[in-house]
């Protein structure tokens, strides 16, 4: 295996394009009532390959951190301070633009959390945290968050059944603080999957992918990175499936058993591409995937904007208008497929080529997009 600093990194590139690419996949199916179970959201409890996503993207914030502190040699300044500040209000700021989109909704039923939003916020946190507490506190501050968060919930919850999407704390605090027209609408009973209570565990995944981050640039070879990330991913897994039976593991809540075992895959899926990536068959093939990770928040941003625009075009149909996005698939890919469940995910998969092309156009004009 190869020891090149450019190999070390390049497996976290490859981390985050796989991300990306698989968050445009399970966001853009043809048709929400025609997605393979992998490739949807667990109901409540447990989780699927599809729940990995957001929090691989928490992690890869985290990642992504150690490089952008390092020239303040992780110490607090104003400079600094001002630029977490900032660089938190502005992605906080094209989450909620990107909610309200296209500025027809009242601002008085604007739902005000949301995928950037808790990005931002967790980022915020964690940035502060790594700037002032030492490794020891930082650890200390991480596991205060899952133990307080897991006694919060237990004893603030309705007794009897504390993590039921009726009765839960996290619920509750989003209910009070952001109001029901403020909250996600489409699940029963309303519920809010990226609340402000629940985005105080996602804290951790950030904090996870900068100790990985800072471990990884500390190894001495490839060998060392891929046997320590595949065995402490499995022992995360472990400790996060046995906390799990008592304090489930769920992504709506992000349940400190979740945190555990997201991280525990990430910590695995990224031993694995450091094998793949430590040949050079193997950055050959995983080159696609770090192309998609060079422009991460500008793709996610645009891939939103391009579904939310393409809905709103209408296009006669059947005696009928519907929105372009419903056309291309009841014309296109449903005759094209033997099922359903084909045709959606085809349709899918052409959006991740689709967006694969114009981080392929950024990057070969060295073109990268960053806040």
């Amino acid at each position: 295996m190869t020891t090149s600093n450019q190999s070390r990194n390049l497996s976290l590139d490859v981390l985050r394009g796989l991300t990306i690419a698989l968050m445009i996949l399970v966001n853009t199916p043809g048709s929400w009532s025609a997605v393979w179970g992998p490739l949807g959201h667990a109901h409540w409890h447990g989780y699927t390959p599809t729940d990995l996503v957001f929090p691989f993207f928490l992690f890869i914030t985290g990642s992504a951190m150690y490089f952008s502190l390092r020239k303040f040699n992780y110490q607090p300044s104003k400079e600094l301070h001002i630029k977490i500040l900032s660089r938190v209000a502005i992605i906080f700021l094209i989450g909620l633009l990107l909610q309200w989109f296209p500025f027809t909704k009242s601002f008085d039923d604007l739902r005000i959390m949301g995928v950037l939003q808790r990005i931002a916020l967790a980022y915020g946190i964690a940035a502060i945290a790594i700037i002032h507490l030492s490794t020891r506190w930082l650890g200390i501050f991480s596991g205060l968050i899952l133990l307080g968060y897991w006694a919060l919930l237990f004893f603030a919850g309705s007794a009897g059944d504390p993590y039921s999407i009726e009765h839960n704390i996290v619920r509750q605090v989003d209910l009070a603080v952001l109001g029901k027209s403020h909250i996600y609408p489409y699940m029963k009973p309303i519920f809010e999957p990226e609340g402000l209570l629940s985005t105080l565990p996602a804290v951790v995944n950030v904090i996870a992918g900068f100790w990985v981050t800072k471990a990884v640039n500390m190894m001495k070879d490839d060998q060392e990175r891929f046997r320590k990330l595949i065995s402490w991913g499995i022992a995360l897994l472990v400790i996060g499936h046995v906390w799990g039976l008592v304090f489930p593991i769920n992504k709506s809540l992000w349940t400190s058993s979740y945190v555990v075992v997201t991280s525990g895959w990430a910590l695995v899926v990224l031993g694995m591409l450091v094998a793949v990536c430590a040949t050079q068959r193997g950055k050959s093939v995983m080159e696609p995937f770090r192309i998609y990770g060079t422009n991460p928040l500008f793709i996610y941003t645009i891939s939103w904007l391009w579904v939310s625009i393409y809905r709103l075009i209408p296009v006669p149909m059947s005696g009928s208008t519907v929105g372009l996005n419903t056309f291309m698939y009841e014309s296109w890919f449903l005759p094209a497929a033997d099922n359903i469940y084909l045709a959606s995910h085809s349709y899918a998969l052409v959006h991740v080529i689709l967006f694969w092309v114009i981080a392929w156009m950024l990057d070969r004009q060295k073109i990268y997009i960053k806040i």
